[in-house]
């Protein structure tokens, strides 16, 4: 189903559908798999075409690992001057897996541009005048394909639409929950959340009633509307601290990668890779040897058979010549190869705000320099102002 004809067809309003575009391509960065990059082909004369996987550092998610490392990591701590919401809160949070899941999202954020948090409630009761009773307090998690902006100022998200995709019985399903604010009445300006069940398993879009999505267990018990009587959102938009100037709009409210000025130097830095890892494939040594030469007089194998360097020649191949075993060594441009790896890594390092120097290509493969972070280094001016 595409989300955005849905949107169309209902008169809603959101960011315009070329940023979606962006946050895919990052998004296909991350996972190191871009289309037409990593896997090619190469014509090889008289109409003939090798497919071919282009050799990943896989530099994008490690600067995004990086990034949620320094953001959220064993030193934060949350604390509340009211003991008995500190206690409650840290319980949610250990319950809810926060520390793992959300140093997860933090990375996501870095990939995508723009994480969500949406708390509600499980296993609650709700009597006949509507009021709620017990319940835990859960959280879902998304990040930035699944989130639809539809009324913001100064890039504070007000009102937002949030995507829930579920597979069940191989049917495909998505649950879209609306955050919107009540326009008139004694609730005006009070968040009401909505929701709506739609299954596209062929892309139609056909959408379920309250009835029908009830009878589903992963929609079982799901109300198609909440009023929460709060004047707050019930959610939390997360983004880099970054000028978006990905997106065509200038007021577009959603945040921007961390890799989307850096796409250039991924992609630099995979084809120095590549060509290094080629290197070593295509510069192995072979040796050539005449067919005299691959058994002795009572017809035994001189050489061990299963050894792939020995490449054996046609019969007439050497007839004439002087050298019956012939041995190519080709020689490989390792320095090179790792000194202009490393350039493009203190371009990316730089550019991410990590400083020079953060990463080094050393033996084949990238490390991370372990340093203590100064107050006047650039890796501590990028973490305070994220």
């Amino acid at each position: 189903m595409n989300i955005f004809s849905y949107f169309k067809k209902k008169g809603i309003d959101t960011v315009d559908s070329s940023f979606y575009s962006k946050i895919s391509e990052w998004y296909s960065w991350y996972r190191s798999n871009v289309r037409k990059f990593h896997v090619y082909r190469i014509y090889g004369g008289q109409g003939t075409w090798t497919k071919c996987h282009r050799h990943s550092l896989g530099m994008p998610k490690k600067v995004c690992e990086d990034m949620a490392n320094l953001l959220l990591n064993e030193r934060v701590k949350v604390t509340l001057s009211d003991e008995t919401t500190n206690t409650f809160v840290k319980e949610v949070l250990q319950k809810n897996d926060f520390w793992n899941i959300g140093n997860e999202y933090q990375e996501r954020k870095a990939a995508t541009g723009t994480v969500a948090y949406i708390p509600y409630l499980d296993n609650m009761d709700v009597d006949e005048a509507g009021n709620v009773h017990g319940g835990e307090v859960r959280i879902n998690y998304l990040e930035a394909p699944n989130i639809f902006p539809l009324s913001w100022n100064n890039r504070e998200i007000t009102e937002c639409a949030f995507l829930f995709p579920h597979t069940y019985n191989r049917k495909k399903y998505v649950q879209i929950q609306f955050h919107r604010t009540e326009k008139a009445g004694e609730a005006a300006g009070n968040y009401i959340i909505e929701n709506v069940v739609v299954e596209c398993t062929n892309g139609a879009g056909k959408e379920l009633t309250p009835e029908q999505w009830n009878a589903l267990p992963p929609f079982e018990g799901l109300a198609d509307r909440i009023e929460t009587g709060s004047k707050e959102p019930q959610y939390v938009i997360d983004r880099l601290n970054l000028v978006n100037n990905a997106a065509e709009d200038d007021n577009n409210p959603m945040g921007m990668s961390l890799l989307a000025n850096s796409i250039d130097v991924f992609r630099k830095i995979d084809l120095e890779y590549d060509s290094y890892a080629n290197e070593f494939d295509l510069g192995r040594k072979r040796i050539f040897v005449a067919p005299e030469m691959l058994e002795d007089k009572d017809g035994n194998p001189t050489f061990d058979t299963g050894d792939t360097v020995f490449y054996r020649l046609p019969d007439d191949y050497l007839k004439d010549s002087k050298e019956p075993i012939k041995e190519i060594d080709m020689t490989l441009r390792v320095e090179q190869h790792s000194k202009a790896i490393n350039d493009d890594l203190n371009y990316l390092s730089m550019k991410c705000g990590f400083g020079t120097q953060r990463y080094r290509f050393e033996q084949g493969g990238v490390t991370t320099a372990t340093e203590v972070i100064s107050e006047n280094s650039d890796m501590y001016r990028t973490l305070q102002k994220h």
